[in-house]
């Protein structure tokens, strides 16, 4: 059985590995990191990744006390100069005028939420195809699921896509690691892009420049990054242009169904879109009356309302967790504004964001141990999977309460600083 000061130190070494992953970056065996051109791009220090200053790199040749390995390397540790493997492909992805690989090309992507999809996301998804120009282009729903503003689970609303959006089907990509647009470009830039396009709403074109822009470089490393509006859109105007996921929401639990046909794409039958219309208000908890006021479910729509309850301070608090629904990003608050609000995820990654872009973010929390369904070796949520790490770990001892975590609370009558604090610091997102 492994020491748990083996463990540790496993675990502080991961950490590297885990971000040159996410980079595309290969290791000479000996804390160099290099890139598929052979460039060096950083090296291993006190268990992180420290990335070299530019982006360019340069291709290094060995020095004494950083030789390429004569052995025959394994996958994790092969020499930088080794063919890189063929990147992989999302599920569905292909079609004429795209080559196997991301070598050398431009991808184009969406992030989204698309709950429910409209008539109008059709625009944005077509805009996506036509700035690809025949080449690979990738739509991401994002994986948010709340009885408030994303009802529909992501495999509801994927099914109900691939409907509407018949010609789009196959870019349509269902991946539950996909849950921000950092992670939509890290793998972007895993699969071997250079170069990306990201095409978004024009309201939203300047939110995404910065968060891209701002880590090209640490989390992926881009030769060039195109932030693509699909257009102005009008909140007010009848028909596509008017016409937004809050609309439907609302027309769903005003119980309206002929203002919900209307946006939603002819390609979906009249059955389905009564079966979609039902599945959006019995998931919003609608009987007969609306169950809740506008500003919860359509906050873009009762902006009065919205405005009212964040200066009363009965939302958005410091200190609270939230999510952005435009990028996907998780974080606590820690500065509220007149009409805004900056939070910080666990990665330290700092956003801005509006207070009606936001929403609540309740994360599956257990407070006992509860094996997962079929598998009895695996315990499910947050407090079974410390309860047992605990349990098997020497050390802990139960019941004192004086253990805090971070914001004062006890955590579950367990307590040691020192591996609470390291699980705090490198734990994942």
């Amino acid at each position: 059985m492994k020491s748990f000061s083996a463990f540790i130190q496993e675990a502080v070494i991961s950490r590297a590995v885990e971000k040159a992953k996410r980079l595309g970056l290969v290791s000479d065996g000996h804390g160099n990191w290099y890139d598929r051109q052979g460039r060096y791009k950083g090296r291993t220090y006190k268990g992180d990744l420290l990335l070299s200053k530019g982006r360019e790199g340069k291709k290094e040749e060995p020095t004494s006390q950083q030789q390429a390995p004569t052995a025959a390397p394994s996958k994790e540790t092969q020499p930088a100069a080794q063919a890189a493997p063929e990147p992989r492909r999302p599920s569905g992805e292909g079609g004429e005028g795209e080559q196997p690989t991301g070598s050398g090309e431009a991808l184009t992507v969406t992030f989204g939420r698309f709950n429910p999809p409209t008539v109008g996301h059709e625009k944005l998804l077509d805009a996506a195809k036509r700035q690809a120009a025949g080449g690979a282009y990738r739509i991401y729903p994002s994986r948010s699921e709340d009885p408030k503003k994303n009802p529909l689970s992501p495999d509801e609303k994927i099914s109900y896509m691939r409907k509407m959006y018949p010609k789009h089907g196959e870019r349509i990509v269902n991946d539950e690691d996909m849950k921000s647009i950092f992670d939509v470009l890290t793998r972007a830039y895993e699969d071997g892009y250079t170069s990306i396009n990201i095409m978004v709403g024009a309201d939203r074109k300047a939110e995404f420049e910065k968060l891209a822009d701002k880590y090209n470089g640490e989390l992926y490393d881009f030769d060039e990054i195109n932030v693509v509006s699909a257009g102005e859109r009008d909140p007010d105007a009848e028909g596509i242009e008017g016409m937004s996921a809050s609309k439907l929401r609302k027309a769903a639990a005003d119980g309206d169904f002929k203002t919900f046909r209307s946006g939603v794409p002819k390609a979906l039958d009249d059955e389905d879109a009564k079966k979609l219309f039902n599945t959006l208000r019995s998931k919003m908890g609608v009987k007969g009356k609306v169950a809740m006021e506008t500003w919860q479910f359509a906050p873009k729509l009762d902006w009065k309302g919205l405005r009212e309850n964040y200066v009363s301070e009965r939302i958005f608090n410091i200190g609270d967790i939230v999510e952005n629904l435009n990028t996907g990003l998780i974080g606590e608050i820690i500065r509220r504004g007149t009409n805004h609000l900056i939070c910080v995820t666990e990665d330290n990654i700092m956003f801005k964001s509006w207070i009606r872009d936001l929403t609540e973010y309740t994360e599956k929390k257990m407070d006992k141990k509860q094996r997962v369904p079929g598998k009895p070796n695996t315990l499910d949520g947050t407090s079974g999977y410390f309860k047992y790490a605990s349990d098997m770990t020497p050390g802990f001892e139960k019941g004192d309460s004086t253990h805090l975590q971070p914001g004062g609370k006890a955590y579950n009558g367990y307590k040691s600083s020192s591996i609470r604090e390291f699980i705090n610091k490198y734990k994942k997102s």
